[in-house]
């Protein structure tokens, strides 16, 4: 057993030597060669990045005019040619109610009573702290206000008020009585 190991050794020995002496050539003179000439030669120049100009951010003014490749439009007013159509206008020789002297932002519905008769009333504050009672028929606010309905959450009115072309609009109106308008 001794001499199988042996043997093997003395074989692994002849291996290394072996390869030992083909590595101790000139084999590699002439790469050797080749690096010495081109350490030699002078280095590259690499050129510096060239200098940019920053970015100077552009707004366009004029994005809410005409195009100019487009052609005009040719807008017709028609407005001011037509004659009011509604034959709506208010009452002014009626006498003002209280209310009508307030603004209808500074009046809030609070609550409502019921009449003797079964009728509703509804009753609203004004901006001085005074409570008033009102029902349909009665006028409120400054736009010649008439309350058409009263229920137990909200007054129904219709404004009078002008359309802008010299004639008047019947505009509906509610208050509720969480105070909100609408």
């Amino acid at each position: 057993m001794a001499v199988k190991h042996a043997g093997k050794a003395w074989l692994g020995v002849c291996l290394a030597s072996l390869m030992t002496a083909c590595t101790q050539g000139s084999g590699f003179s002439d790469l050797d060669k080749f690096m010495a000439d081109t350490r030699a030669k002078p280095r590259g120049h690499v050129e510096p990045l060239p200098e940019f100009k920053a970015y100077e951010a552009f707004t366009y003014s004029a994005a809410d005019r005409r195009a100019p490749f487009e052609p005009p439009i040719d807008i017709q007013l028609t407005m001011v040619d037509q004659q009011p159509e509604s034959q709506v206008e208010p009452n002014l020789d009626r006498p003002k109610e209280v209310l009508e002297t307030f603004d209808l932002k500074a009046l809030t519905m609070v609550g409502t009573l019921r009449g003797s008769a079964g009728s509703l009333f509804a009753l609203i504050r004004d901006d001085a702290g005074g409570i008033h009672r009102v029902r349909s028929g009665n006028y409120i606010g400054q736009n010649y206000g008439r309350i058409v309905g009263v229920n137990e959450a909200r007054v129904e009115l219709i404004e009078i008020v002008p359309n802008g072309q010299g004639g008047w609009i019947e505009r509906p109106r509610s208050m509720t009585l969480d105070g909100e308008e609408g």
